[in-house]
């Protein structure tokens, strides 16, 4: 762990080289995030509520996704980046040294200029809490933990999924895009409002759901089931899977000669 922070330090001064351009990236990672706020913000203004969820709710359910995905960017960005290590030949350099390959992946790239996303998320989670009815006991905080955690775990593997698929695809395929950016999209709102078959989708298949879905419904008061406080934690099964996938592209990995 010494190692990685040493390396996250090394690569904070670096992008801190030229501040202009760091704030100005995280400027737009904040002003991007504002848009999408005040999309859902105008849509409850008209309908003022989606499903019988209030915009308090709604709001930070959107807030914890968000902040999920920003944390989980910014520190496991090099898996995303991954198919240019084929393809440029660097990892065959990765392999022969004596680190892990997860290790120097993950300590490749690290983009804090997603800070900006990260702050948005947080100011919509104070405006939400200030707003809610909801009755702040220390199973409900631990509520949000666990689905903070979650999140980022299932967020994490799917970025390990997009570096197992390349493997066997040699450049990165957009269509995970879908399960990414898609599934922070998607998250907005509470996965039910879209049926009952993205709901299935989203808790078997790509269980956003598991942090996103089932625990809210504890946090806000529609559920009594305390077993849902926990539920986000079988986000780190489905990390294990992708990363069993991605060791198995790994020892099938062959070099491409660049």
């Amino acid at each position: 762990m010494k190692l990685y922070f040493k390396y996250m330090a090394m690569l904070l001064k670096s992008q801190m080289q030229y501040k202009a351009s760091f704030l100005m990236t995280a400027l737009g990672q904040f002003l991007v995030s504002f848009t999408a706020f005040f999309g859902v913000y105008f849509m409850f203004d008209r309908f003022h509520s989606v499903d019988g969820f209030t915009f308090s709710q709604i709001l930070i359910c959107f807030s914890i996704t968000l902040m999920a995905y920003s944390i989980t960017e910014c520190f496991a960005r090099g898996f995303d980046l991954f198919p240019r290590l084929i393809q440029s030949g660097n990892l065959d350099r990765i392999l022969v040294r004596p680190r892990g390959e997860i290790f120097q992946v993950l300590t490749a790239n690290m983009e804090f200029s997603r800070v900006g996303r990260l702050i948005q998320a947080i100011w919509m989670l104070v405006i939400a809490v200030s707003a809610s009815e909801i009755q702040w006991t220390v199973d409900k905080i631990l509520t949000v933990v666990m689905m903070l955690i979650g999140g980022v775990a299932v967020f994490a593997a799917l970025f390990v999924l997009y570096a197992g698929i390349s493997f066997f695809t040699i450049e990165g395929l957009e269509f995970m895009n879908i399960f990414t950016n898609g599934s922070l999209e998607f998250g907005k709102y509470p996965v039910s409002i879209y049926g009952e078959g993205i709901l299935k989708f989203y808790t078997y298949v790509i269980p956003i759901a598991l942090f996103q879905y089932y625990p809210f419904l504890y946090l806000i008061g529609r559920s009594e089931d305390v077993r849902l406080i926990f539920l986000p934690l079988l986000g780190f099964l489905f990390l294990i899977l992708c990363y069993l996938f991605f060791r198995f592209g790994l020892r099938r990995y062959k070099s491409t000669g660049s």
